[in-house]
């Protein structure tokens, strides 16, 4: 099996705005040439136009032979506007023989830029990849795998129509991915209605959009839509979320154990703004690293409460409660309660609890994949999600 990895470099930039389909496509059998052209042990590389007319489920035919006499195909699915929701889903298993000693064949997803969102959509579905910049990823188990990420692209690439990272995009994924939402029937304006505070019904549609063009959600016929991809679209919100804008406080009190768990017992029930985060969340949700330290969100004007019930002050070092100030009072919105007759202080709702526990530091990471794989997981495949 030949293997090739690092960078390519591009031999011009292309705009492909201007760009035909017809001159696209050359653009990309040049690049897939160039690419071959790095691999030793397969000769005779060759990329052509399908053809085969009549059969337009690729646009380029890639062929070689390999020194164990079996012939390679590259069948190359050429796009000008890579969105994941616009991937080729095709079955390949039906579509190409398994195990064959004489001719070897796979599917090739090829465009003038290739997201991370999109190669991994195509590796998903066993599809190899490569873009105008020499970015790749082309497999044929056994035989052949290329791979190449980081060039620049050679185009101006699209502006995403919606940013992950503000606290109203944040509001309408964290509905979408809420465990007790997972499966749901959505329409723009019930999610409007579920994202608190108020989010704009043109700020929900910008979102959706946006998801769907990255196959998060699914739209359904008759206008609603639905949750696709719930594990990837966890991570993503988690690699854009910006836990730096919530405002961190240490305090200290001489609290503990069932007296400190009692007093935030009593400031819950008397404001809805305030609850548990990060490390102490995932202690009733999936309990797997201790630390001494108590997590709370707090809403800033229910600060002065907070410390009187909790007889906490302000400390610079030493504390033992770390109190964030959100940047989203969405926060509050979905919240994880507890079980019935449970006296104690609310939750982050399992998801929010994720991505805190991911960017908090310490063991924070390993918490949140404890979480992930104890709560969130096994709801979603409740609900008959893949993941």
């Amino acid at each position: 099996m030949c293997h090739v990895h690092g960078s390519v470099n591009t031999r011009h930039s292309v705009n492909t705005t201007r760009l035909s389909p017809a001159t696209l496509e050359k653009a990309l059998a040049a690049k897939l040439e160039e690419l071959l052209a790095t691999v030793s042990g397969i000769s005779d590389w060759t990329v052509s136009t399908n053809p085969a007319p009549f059969n337009r489920a690729f646009d380029l035919l890639a062929r070689g032979k390999s020194p164990h006499g079996a012939t390679i195909e590259l069948w190359v699915d050429c796009r000008s506007e890579p969105r994941p929701s616009r991937f080729p889903y095709v079955a390949i298993e039906r579509e190409f023989e398994k195990d064959s000693t004489k001719l070897v064949r796979a599917w090739v997803f090829a465009a003038p830029y290739v997201s991370p969102r999109m190669a991994q959509i195509c590796e998903d579905h066993h599809w190899s990849w490569f873009d105008l910049a020499g970015n790749c990823k082309i497999t044929v188990p056994t035989f052949l795998h290329i791979e190449r990420r980081g060039n620049k692209p050679v185009h101006e690439t699209p502006r995403p129509v919606a940013n992950l990272s503000t606290p109203e995009a944040g509001r309408v994924i964290r509905a979408l991915l809420a465990p007790e939402n997972a499966g749901f029937r959505w329409t723009q304006r019930r999610m409007q209605t579920e994202c608190q505070p108020n989010v704009s019904l043109g700020l929900v549609n910008k979102v959706v959009r946006h998801l769907a063009d990255e196959a998060f959600i699914e739209l359904i016929e008759d206008g609603g839509f639905r949750l696709r991809d719930p594990l990837k679209l966890l991570f993503a919100w988690r690699d854009a979320y910006r836990f730096d804008r919530n405002q961190r406080h240490g305090y200290f009190t001489l609290l503990k154990g069932k007296e400190l768990r009692d007093a935030l017992a009593r400031l819950s029930a008397r404001t809805s703004f305030a609850i548990y985060a990060s490390f102490s969340a995932a202690e009733y949700q999936a309990p797997h690293v201790r630390q001494p330290k108590t997590w709370l969100y707090v809403a800033d004007r229910e600060m002065p409460k907070f410390a009187k019930l909790v007889e906490a002050k302000p400390i610079e070092s030493g504390e033992n409660l770390v109190v964030l100030i959100p940047d989203d009072g969405g926060v509050f919105s979905f919240t994880d309660g507890g079980r019935t007759g449970e006296h104690r202080m609310r939750c982050t709702n399992p998801v929010q609890t994720y991505v805190d526990l991911w960017h908090s530091g310490g063991r924070g990471e390993e918490a949140a994949e404890a979480l992930l794989e104890q709560r969130l997981r096994p709801q979603w495949r409740d609900k008959r999600l893949k993941v």
